[in-house]
C-alpha cells in the first residue's frame, strides 16, 4: 500500500519579518506543580521571546519563551502569517483548529493536548502552545540495559516487532530493507487514537505523538483537524473494529451534550475558531463514537499520511 500524500500547499511559505535562529535552545519550563490556569495565564499574557525557529515545519513553528511576572515557559509560537494556504482546508486558519482541537480535548477531560491559545506576537496573531520536554534514550522508560529505546510509534525491522505493539503498515526503508510502521498497545496512545476520530485528523504522523517526561502522551500540530468530510489519516490504526473502554465512551458522550447544547461555553468558543457545518460535523463525530464504542475501520482511500513521521 502506498499512502496518499498529506494535503499539498497551494503556495509558498511567506518568510516571517523578524531573524530567527534556525536550531531551538532548550530550557527550564514552568514547574509541574503549576496549574492549567496558571499555565494558559502565562501562554495568554506573557511575553514572547523568540529563540529559533524549527526547520523541519511546512508552516512558520518558532520556538519561543513566555515570560509573565517572574515565571518563564518554554512554548511554541505559529503565527498564521507562517501558514502554507491549503487547497482542501480553505476556511479559517490552521492556529485556530490547533486551539479548536485543543479544547474538545479539555471538554473531554482528556488533556491530551498541550495547552494551547491564540493571541498576538512578535510576528502576529497565531497559535502558542506549551513546549513538551521528552526524555532522551537513558531514561526512557522503554530502553532496556543494552539495547535502544522503542518509541511509541517507530519503524521496525520486519522480523522483530516489539512485544507489545501493534504491526500498521509493511514497508522499504531507504536502503530497500523491509521494514514495519509500529505503535504500542498503550491506554494513554489508544485515548490519542479515539481523539483523532473524534477530532478527523487528517495528519496524525508518528512525530506528533511525543511521550512527556511527566509520564503523558501528547498529540501536537492539529492544524488539519475538524473538516466537515472525512479526511481520517493516522498512524494509529492497531485498535480498528475495536470497542472503545467505557470510561473513554463515557467522556465522549459528555463532550455530546456540550456540542449538543445551544449556547454552551464550547460551541460558543468553537463559532470563533471553525464553521457551523464543522460543528456539526464534529458532534456527529462524537455521537458515533457514544452510540457504537467502536473504533473504525481504515477507509479505502489512503488512511496513513506521507510521510508517516
Amino acid at each position: 500500500m502506498t499512502p496518499e500524500p498529506a494535503s499539498e500547499p497551494a503556495a509558498s511559505e511567506p518568510a516571517a519579518s523578524e531573524p530567527v535562529a534556525s536550531e531551538a535552545v532548550a530550557s527550564e519550563s514552568l514547574s509541574e506543580s503549576a496549574s492549567e490556569v496558571a499555565v494558559l495565564d502565562v501562554l495568554r499574557e506573557g511575553e514572547l521571546t523568540i529563540l529559533g525557529r524549527i526547520p523541519s515545519a511546512s508552516n512558520a513553528t518558532l520556538v519561543c519563551d513566555a515570560a509573565l511576572d517572574d515565571t518563564e515557559l518554554r512554548c511554541v509560537y505559529k503565527p498564521v502569517r507562517g501558514e502554507v494556504p491549503l487547497w482542501d482546508f480553505p476556511d479559517g486558519t490552521l492556529a485556530g483548529r490547533e486551539v479548536a482541537s485543543y479544547l474538545v480535548s479539555e471538554a473531554l477531560g482528556w488533556g491530551a493536548i498541550p495547552a494551547t491559545v491564540h493571541r498576538d506576537g512578535p510576528v502576529g496573531p497565531g497559535m502558542v502552545q506549551r513546549w513538551i520536554e521528552t526524555p532522551d534514550n537513558s531514561e526512557h522508560p522503554r530502553a532496556d540495559a543494552g539495547s535502544p529505546r522503542v518509541d511509541l510509534v517507530d519503524l521496525c525491522p520486519a522480523d522483530s516487532v516489539p512485544t507489545g505493539f501493534f504491526a500498521v503498515l509493511e514497508a522499504y526503508d531507504h536502503t530497500g530493507e523491509p521494514v514495519v510502521l509500529v505503535h504500542a498497545d498503550d491506554p494513554r496512545l489508544q485515548r490519542l487514537a479515539v481523539l483523532d476520530v473524534v477530532l478527523n485528523n487528517a495528519d496524525r504522523k508518528g512525530g506528533h505523538v511525543l511521550e512527556g517526561l511527566d509520564g503523558g502522551v501528547y498529540g501536537i500540530d492539529h492544524g488539519i483537524c475538524l473538516h466537515s468530510e472525512d479526511k481520517l489519516r493516522t498512524v494509529l490504526w492497531g485498535w480498528a473494529g475495536e470497542q472503545v473502554p467505557a470510561h473513554l465512551v463515557a467522556d465522549v458522550a459528555t463532550l455530546v451534550e456540550q456540542l449538543e447544547t445551544a449556547g454552551s461555553e464550547l460551541r460558543e468558543e468553537l463559532r470563533e475558531l471553525i464553521t457551523a457545518d464543522e460543528i456539526e460535523a464534529l458532534t456527529l463525530r462524537a455521537m458515533v463514537i457514544a452510540e457504537n464504542a467502536t473504533m473504525p475501520f481504515p477507509p479505502g482511500r489512503r488512511p496513513i499520511p506521507w510521510p508517516p513521521f
